[in-house]
C-alpha cells in the first residue's frame, strides 16, 4: 500500500475534514496546505490529475500528528520523522495512536477474518536486526486497516482494498 491510499483510509475511517487533516500536521509541527491534501488524495491515473505522492517523511510527520491528536502532547521535543516507513512502522504508529494491546490488534485481524498468533504479531513489532523480526505484508497491513474501520467506523462504507 502506499501513503497515499493509507492516508486516505484514515481520513475516511475517522471522519476527518480537510482542515483536522492540516491541524493533525500542525501538532507535529509541520505546515500543509490545502491544495496539497488534494493533490495526495487525487487519482493518480486519470489523465488530468494532479496527483503528488505523499513521501514518507511527511507520512511519518502525520502520524506522529495523530499519535499526538489521539494520545496528547507528550514532554520533551517532538519525535523526529522516519525518512523511510515500512508497513511495519505504519503498525507500530497506528498501534500508538489507539493505544493498542496486542489482544486490540489480534481482535482487529479477527474482524478482518486474518487471524494471526500473537507470536506473528510480536514479530512486527520486533527490532529488524532481530532473529523473529518479520515484514509485515500488504495483505495483513491491509486486513488491520479493514478490521480498524469495522471497529472503529462499521457503519463507514469504505471499499476494502
Amino acid at each position: 500500500m502506499d501513503n497515499n491510499e493509507i492516508l486516505a483510509r484514515i481520513q475516511t475511517i475517522f471522519g476527518y475534514d480537510i482542515d483536522k487533516l492540516i491541524a493533525i500536521f500542525a501538532l507535529a509541527e509541520h505546515e500543509v496546505t490545502a491544495e496539497q491534501l488534494d493533490a495526495w488524495f487525487s487519482n493518480e491515473y486519470e489523465e488530468d490529475s494532479n496527483y503528488v505522492h505523499l513521501e514518507d517523511t511527511e507520512f511519518s510527520i502525520f502520524l506522529n500528528g495523530l499519535i499526538t491528536e489521539k494520545r496528547g502532547k507528550k514532554d520533551g521535543p517532538l519525535p523526529k520523522p522516519e525518512d523511510y516507513l515500512t508497513n511495519n512502522i505504519i503498525l507500530k504508529k497506528l498501534r500508538i495512536a489507539l493505544d493498542l494491546k496486542t489482544e486490540d490488534i489480534l481482535e482487529i485481524l479477527e474482524l478482518a477474518e486474518m487471524p494471526i498468533s500473537k507470536y506473528e504479531l510480536s514479530a512486527f513489532f520486533r527490532r529488524e536486526d532481530h532473529k523473529n523480526y518479520r515484514n509485515c505484508k500488504n495483505n495483513i497491513f491491509r486486513a488491520f486497516l479493514d478490521g480498524v474501520q469495522k471497529k472503529f467506523a462499521p457503519d463507514s462504507n469504505i471499499a476494502s482494498t
